[in-house]
């Protein structure tokens, strides 16, 4: 599904195709946790949604991240 979301840091409209569908949006709309709402989408996918962040922002905000470290 297409999911799009302006950056709360640029301010830049962003569309992903992510693989979630309209009745996981609305559960999720509805209160339940993006984990179980999302379970096929990833953390950073997970984030686009809620927030509107892309992996720039979070570049840009945070400098990259090592997840070996």
């Amino acid at each position: 599904m297409k999911i799009t979301r302006t950056s709360p840091l640029t301010g830049e409209i962003a569309t992903k195709d992510i693989n979630v569908t309209p009745s996981q949006i609305s559960a999720w709309e509805g209160g339940e946790l993006a984990q179980s709402a999302f379970p096929n989408a990833d953390s950073d996918e997970r984030e686009f949604i809620m927030t509107g962040y892309t992996d720039y922002d979070w570049n840009s905000m945070f400098g990259e991240i090592d997840d070996n470290a």
